[in-house]
């Protein structure tokens, strides 16, 4: 039985109904959306496990070294509507594969790097290509996938980037401690160039796009407003800038701490830490699966009280208890933004790569402005003053949540 699909500024088209879940072509979504996970946030955040190193190295501090990931955030949040306009002309598929070709192309030239400021240029501006991945993924989710698998469809894909995160930075490590900044930037670079690959091999033809007509500046603008007078979306955005910098904040810094007194530990083991992602990979397809029981509004808010409790444990000196609490945190952190995420495309029945690029853009910016933010409180105030800080911002996130998003609401809404 067909079904309506809207793109931007599109009538109205009968359509298919979408790829059911068990499907090949469902599998090979996934399958090729998880591999751009993996060649984006390899690429993303390739220098934040080898940031003590490079401080040393380039002799800069904490908060300037951190500017090699806020900068290549901010490139991607600047980029992520443009992106999602052009994707709306031609192509999920087309724009994400532009998008991840560049990317690891200018990947390659990082550790080529002649000075600090170029570093943190081509960093700027591979973000900016990475931008044609996150937000359209989910728009090409909403399109590709049966209506009832969305959230399933989109917490999968959730999970691929926590395993390309994680991916990214435990290469990093070990090669920035044996050889250097420089050499674990070029084995991240080429672990995204064959995730890259095998998105281009495994990624289906799009069959629920329907290119938008061109509406110029003022179609654009109105799309975007319809979407910033929404306060559930509002909301939305605001939990993606809130937690995702309090996040960054968290991993950006606390390398630094266990690599200080009383631990002292080396950078290999330090991107250990990192393995905490693997609790994000599982709860983000979790968190998924229980909307269809308890309703998304409810697991959101349990997503952050969990990540609430976790960041409490790492007030403490005791290294079993810190490394508990942030697989704790990171996995409750997980779970809340794959609900928000895959809620977002929900909400918006027309113009749903704008609405995840909004999305998307209050993620990155979180990650860039609080993420570096955060190492200014952690370089003055301490560590505890820090993570007290996210600790708010989460309950902040949890209110506005709880008051917007009805309760009545049922669990398929």
């Amino acid at each position: 039985m067909a079904h309506i699909v809207r793109s931007a500024g599109s009538s109205p088209s009968p359509r298919w109904e979408g790829h059911a879940k068990g499907s090949t072509a469902y599998a090979r979504i996934l399958a090729g959306l998880s591999f751009a996970g993996v060649a984006t946030f390899a690429q993303l955040y390739s220098t934040q496990a080898v940031l003590p190193i490079l401080a040393s190295d380039l002799q800069v501090t904490a908060a300037e070294a951190a500017l090699t990931i806020s900068l290549a955030t901010v490139g991607l949040a600047v980029t992520v509507i443009p992106w999602s306009f052009l994707a709306d002309r031609i192509g999920r598929v087309r724009a994400m594969t532009w998008g991840i070709s560049l990317a690891t192309v200018l990947g390659l030239l990082v550790p080529l790097s002649t000075s600090f400021g170029m570093l943190l240029t081509l960093r700027l501006i591979e973000g900016m290509a990475l931008g044609g991945i996150p937000a359209i993924a989910i728009a090409y989710l909403n399109e590709e996938v049966t209506k009832a698998h969305t959230a399933l469809a989109a917490g999968s894909y959730v999970a691929g980037t926590t395993l390309g995160g994680l991916a990214g930075r435990l290469v990093a490590g070990p090669a920035g401690e044996l050889w250097g900044w420089r050499a674990a930037a070029l084995a991240v670079s080429i672990l995204a160039t064959l995730a890259a690959v095998a998105f281009l091999v495994l990624v289906p033809r799009a069959r629920g796009f329907v290119s938008a007509p061109v509406s110029g500046l003022r179609g654009a603008f109105r799309t975007l407003g319809g979407h910033l007078r929404n306060v559930r979306l509002l909301v939305l955005y605001g939990q993606a800038f809130l937690m995702m910098g309090g996040f960054v904040a968290v991993y950006n810094y606390l390398g630094f701490r266990l690599s200080g007194e009383p631990f002292g530990l080396p950078a290999t083991l330090i991107s250990l830490i990192f393995l905490a992602y693997l609790s994000g990979t599982v709860t983000s397809r979790w968190s998924a699966g229980l909307t269809l029981r308890f309703g998304r509004r409810n697991v959101l808010l349990a997503g952050l009280a969990l990540s609430t409790a976790g960041l409490a444990l790492t007030l403490t000196q005791a290294l079993p208890l810190i490394l508990a609490g942030l697989v704790l945190f990171t996995g409750g952190f997980f779970a809340a933004h794959s609900i928000g995420a895959g809620w977002t495309g929900a909400l918006a029945s027309t113009g749903r790569a704008q609405a995840a690029s909004l999305y998307n853009l209050a993620y990155y910016l979180g990650s860039s402005i609080i993420g570096w933010a955060g190492g200014l409180a952690f370089q003055s105030l301490g560590w505890n003053a820090l993570a007290a800080a996210v600790m708010v911002l989460a309950c902040l996130t949890a209110a506005a949540v709880a008051v917007v998003h009805p309760r009545a609401e049922g669990p398929r809404a």
